[in-house]
């Protein structure tokens, strides 16, 4: 039997499963997990998705939502801000922008702005 016959197989027995109400419910973490691994293969085998870099800022402004609504996103210290802030000035060179500062405006507020830093 050929990889695709097999593959026809399982997804008719999936299929069923899910009309039946008997199929596998992931956790969370088994569905991360699962994630990982699927992958770790695809980058072995050569086929994972490559991200354009406008794939992947998209990628990483909704992670940073979800974070930020439930709670989970990280709460930078301001030497940790002015740390990112530099190293993401350097990967973005200049961009026509002959301020020297990476294409970016605004200076040390930590990723904030002024608003959020009091009591720090």
């Amino acid at each position: 039997m050929d990889d695709d016959e097999q593959r026809e197989i399982a997804r008719k027995g999936g299929q069923a499963a899910h009309e039946k109400g008997t199929a596998h419910e992931f956790t969370p973490e088994e569905a991360r997990e699962a994630g990982r691994r699927g992958g770790q293969v695809a980058h072995e085998r050569g086929t994972a998705h490559e991200f354009t870099p406008e794939e992947a800022r998209e990628a990483g402004r909704k992670g940073g939502q979800v974070a930020h609504e439930k709670g989970t996103a990280h709460e930078f210290t301001p030497e940790e801000a002015r740390e990112a802030g530099r190293k993401g000035g350097q990967s973005r060179g200049s961009q026509d922008d002959d301020s020297g500062q990476g294409g970016r405006g605004g200076g040390n507020q930590g990723g904030r702005g002024r608003e959020g830093r009091e009591g720090r």
